[in-house]
């Protein structure tokens, strides 16, 4: 059976070429590593990019999408696998359960909200499998500045920075994904009277 990397990405259309770049790279890249790819089902900017990708490498895409955005033809309809459901909250589910790890390249608050999850449920000890950061020219700078401000006002105890890794380019992601595979959350509460 072929792991799955859950891929979070943008949707946009309107971005940069780079990124759209970027995810391309990496669908190329993880067929290339034997991985296929479970992700938001979309046709439309990153999420297009990076399914085609896979596709044109002989990969497998597993897409998972709500009805709503599939009855405004934004479905990838070449995927191998296109589950429709209903919310964007069984959509996350889905694509959690079938993921072995999840990477989040740049994107916006849908891409932001999914990977946050997914750190909350591994520092829950709920999910247990890597989580990455694409990084790409710095993009997620800000947001690992803030992790770094939540550590220090104590919002989280410091093994909570091993649960994810940051990468910078798509052959280093698979580095921090092998990395992170060993990462075990300390339990959240220091007392529970």
């Amino acid at each position: 059976m072929t792991k799955l990397l859950c891929v979070y990405c943008a949707s946009s259309d309107r971005l940069d070429p780079k990124y759209y770049a970027t995810a391309a790279e990496l669908g190329r890249e993880l067929v290339a590593r034997g991985w296929g790819l479970v992700y938001g089902g979309g046709k439309t900017g990153m999420m297009g990019a990076i399914a085609r990708a896979v596709t044109q490498s002989g990969g497998r895409v597993v897409g998972v999408i709500p009805e709503f955005m599939k009855a405004r033809e934004l479905a990838y309809d070449a995927a191998d696998e296109l589950v429709t459901v209903i919310t964007m909250r069984e959509r996350k589910l889905l694509m959690e359960t079938r993921a072995d790890a999840f990477v989040a390249l740049p994107g916006g608050w849908g891409t932001l909200e999914e990977i946050m999850e997914i750190l909350t449920l591994r520092q829950l000890d709920v999910v247990r499998k890597p989580c990455v950061f694409l990084n790409q020219d710095g993009f997620y700078d800000p947001l690992l500045r803030l992790f770094d401000t939540m550590l220090a006002e104590k919002f989280f105890k410091l093994s909570n920075m091993d649960l994810f890794r940051s990468a910078a380019t798509v052959p280093d992601v698979f580095a921090q994904i092998e990395a992170a595979a060993s990462a075990k959350p300390e339990a959240k509460w220091f007392e529970t009277r």
